[in-house]
């Protein structure tokens, strides 16, 4: 059997079925919906098989329109917008069952120098290897994991580590700041293709963005209150990386109100270079 890095890999090769129109793999899963990184990874895969490899995506920004079914096919539509001397910009449309599911425009340049830099310092710039894995911090926690949560960490293609331990109770939580920070990895090699990397990325951004708006109200592990669905989400690449080498991830939420809340996030290096910035927000609904 395949490990979950590998998996990953899989599930982001697209199959082209007729130019610009590629076909991606939707794995049954127990979940409700479809993970949104994965709509996001696999539709950035499909603008970046239709551009040249020497101009590498720099930003994205996708919109959420409805949830996708696990187990079911999903078709991506490329749209060639432009292909100018330095910028190249795609539009990618997702339709799975004849429905329109997920849209996502993306830019890509050709990179040049601008003679200066600057960027904002990490805040959390700890050993990650000093940190316990998720999954081993929630099953001391609770004495060992249920069999649908033992599958899943089985199956997350990530290693993620927690900065901060993770809060339990509602008196934890209470009057905490909508902050959160992760440490990252893919749990195995993800080859040397540039865009594999970017999208896996991009895969792993939604995976616990949205759990800064969440921070404030209740534990991040447990019963939840609020069912929650992403709705938009926009990425900018400020460097080269590998996403099989540890990256931070810093999260916050600047506003929650009105049923959707707001989380922004910035991935910088084990150097402290900032790698990509992320905006996302979500569609929070109580269900008590």
């Amino acid at each position: 059997m395949t490990n979950p890095a590998e998996r990953l890999v899989d599930l982001l090769d697209l199959e082209q079925i007729e130019v610009n129109i590629f076909r991606g793999r939707s794995p049954q899963e127990s979940l409700q919906r479809v993970f949104g990184g994965q709509v996001a990874g696999q539709a950035l895969v499909a603008a970046g098989r239709t551009v040249d490899a020497d101009r590498p995506v720099h930003s994205l920004h996708a919109y959420f329109l409805r949830p996708g079914r696990p187990g079911v096919p999903i078709v991506y539509q490329v749209e060639r917008v432009r292909d100018g001397r330095s910028f190249t910009t795609r539009r990618v449309t997702a339709v799975q069952e004849g429905r329109t599911i997920f849209n996502l425009t993306a830019s890509f340049h050709l990179p040049e120098e601008a003679g200066f830099e600057h960027q904002l310092p990490p805040r959390h710039l700890v050993d990650p290897e000093s940190l316990p894995r998720l999954a081993d911090e929630v099953r001391d926690h609770l004495g060992g994991l249920p069999e649908s949560m033992e599958r899943m960490a089985r199956r997350m293609p990530f290693d993620i580590r927690y900065v901060d331990r993770l809060r339990w109770t509602k008196d934890e939580v209470k009057g905490a700041d909508p902050r959160s920070a992760v440490w990252m990895r893919a749990v195995g090699p993800l080859g040397d293709d540039p865009l594999v990397h970017t999208c896996a990325v991009t895969y792993a951004s939604d995976m616990t963005l949205l759990d800064a708006v969440r921070i404030p109200i209740e534990p991040l592990w447990g019963p939840r209150g609020f069912d929650m669905a992403s709705l938009d989400h926009a990425m900018w690449f400020h460097r080269p990386f590998r996403a099989d080498e540890w990256f931070l991830y810093e999260q916050e939420s600047p506003v929650a109100t009105g049923g959707r809340g707001l989380a922004r996030g910035r991935i910088y290096d084990r150097e402290g270079r900032m790698l990509v910035s992320v905006v996302q927000e979500g569609l929070f609904r109580s269900l008590g």
